[in-house]
């Protein structure tokens, strides 16, 4: 018997390239914004908001793609070995990781019998995929991918902290703080409602959620820009 070939597409196969995603331009967005809310609560020129907010721009992508790839690669490296100890278990006592693998689909709610078959079945097709599937929770969609990770991290980075930055350039001298807190706010909200789309999750839950800390982050950085900055 022939069955027809049945696709479906989840939302956890864009789990590692969204989280890294959003982590980046929402740090971007909220680094940026909140540097340039402090420095124009010290009472600087505009071109010195503007030089604190692209180094600020630079050294976060740098940054972000620099902490992604080490975590990730971190991870991938685990991963790696442990592979590396299950393919010696297999060669070494292929019998003892049938057993473990059908017990697995025992606690799952398989009769024995029919769990037995199973391991022998999956074993034979591809023994390491298998064990590294279902026993260490390792697959081809989840894997680390650490150079994907950085370069995601980075370009989002970028691009979140391009728009506070913008709106420098348009936003009246006396109200840049005030100009760069709202549309900073606007698109975090809007970040929010993006990544809960595609995640499938709550919209207003996710954008509330960054918003309410980007507007603590910027609080803190105009009071702490007010306190110690100096008069012109």
């Amino acid at each position: 018997m022939s069955y027809a070939k049945h696709i479906e597409t989840h939302r956890t196969h864009t789990i590692g390239w969204l989280r890294a995603a959003v982590l980046g331009a929402n740090d971007g967005i909220i680094s940026t914004a909140c540097l340039i809310v402090g420095v124009a609560a010290s009472a600087a020129t505009r071109q010195n908001i503007l030089i604190a907010g692209v180094a600020g721009l630079v050294a976060g992508s740098m940054a972000m793609a620099t902490g992604e790839y080490v975590s990730v690669s971190s991870q991938a490296d685990t991963e790696k070995a442990d592979l590396a100890k299950e393919k010696l278990e297999l060669e070494a006592d292929p019998v003892a990781e049938h057993h473990e693998l059908a017990q697995i689909y025992v606690e799952r709610g398989l009769e024995l019998e029919l769990a037995a078959q199973v391991a022998t079945q999956l074993m034979k097709h591809d023994a390491l995929g298998t064990h590294a599937r279902e026993e260490l929770g390792i697959s081809e969609v989840l894997s680390a991918n650490p150079l994907q990770a950085a370069l995601a991290s980075a370009a989002t980075f970028t691009v979140g902290a391009a728009l506070p930055l913008l709106t420098v350039l348009l936003a009246p001298r006396d109200r840049v703080g005030l100009v760069v807190s709202m549309t900073s706010l606007l698109f975090l909200a809007g970040l929010g409602a993006i990544s809960a789309m595609v995640g499938g999750s709550k919209i207003l839950t996710a954008a509330s959620r960054v918003t309410f800390w980007g507007a603590l982050a910027m609080g803190l950085s105009f009071l702490v820009g007010s306190l110690f900055g100096v008069q012109a």
